[in-house]
């Protein structure tokens, strides 16, 4: 089957079945959960298009299973939760979560997110899966960073949604308000401070020096400038 699958984790059997609906509606393939671990079991057997998981469940801390499908499933992630303080949605996006619904939410809101995700990630395969720069190789296909050693990295879909924009344009300046543009999400404090721990981790993660790295450089007041030569394949 061709439609995109998206998987719905919630506690709630109301909200399951309103997503359900909604998004088989708009052309999806879903499959619901209101357990965690029915939820891990099943993504033994399946690989979802996109995860919509809530942060309330009833045995597991849903912040710390997003963080796992960010960085070991390098799932696309859209969070959907009643918990709407600044930190709660800036913890999200800093764990890898690609976007931060709150409730209550307009059924539409979703869809047009969930295709936006999906549309982005189709748009990231122009260049192809793998990259090399600077004796680095990033495999955009499985999450990886392999250095001149042979040594893995995992990243998280998050973080290569940053680390592709980079290396798609080396050499330019991109803005804070291109960013937001290209990865989406609501700008403002939480999109600045999720884009911060990214870049931060993947300087450390390409073992930048923090106070002068060479690679991925601050432009104090516009952006950010990726200075390496790249090549795709």
């Amino acid at each position: 089957m061709t439609e995109p699958l998206v998987t719905i984790l919630d506690d709630e059997p109301e909200i399951r079945q309103l997503l359900a609906d909604t998004l088989q509606e708009a052309g999806f393939r879903t499959m619901s959960f209101g357990r965690a671990t029915e939820f891990e079991a099943a993504l033994k057997s399946c690989q979802p298009d996109l995860c919509l998981v809530d942060l309330s469940l009833p045995d597991r801390d849903g912040l710390s299973l997003v963080h796992r499908l960010a960085l070991e499933q390098g799932a696309t992630v859209i969070i959907i939760s009643g918990r709407a303080q600044v930190q709660d949605r800036i913890t999200g996006l800093e764990l890898g979560a690609d976007d931060y619904i709150i409730k209550p939410f307009d059924p539409s809101e979703v869809v047009a997110r969930i295709r936006a995700r999906l549309r982005k990630g189709k748009a990231t395969k122009s260049n192809g899966d793998t990259a090399q720069f600077e004796g680095w190789t990033a495999h955009f296909d499985r999450f990886t960073l392999v250095d001149a050693t042979g040594a893995e990295t995992p990243f998280s879909h998050a973080e290569g949604a940053v680390l592709r924009l980079f290396l798609e344009s080396p050499k330019r300046l991109i803005t804070r308000a291109y960013m937001q543009e290209t990865l989406g999400g609501a700008a403002g404090e939480s999109f600045d401070r999720a884009m911060d721990v990214r870049i931060s981790r993947l300087r450390t993660k390409l073992q930048e020096d923090p106070k002068n790295p060479r690679l991925i450089k601050t432009i104090y007041g516009a952006g950010y400038i990726f200075l390496g030569d790249v090549s795709w394949r």
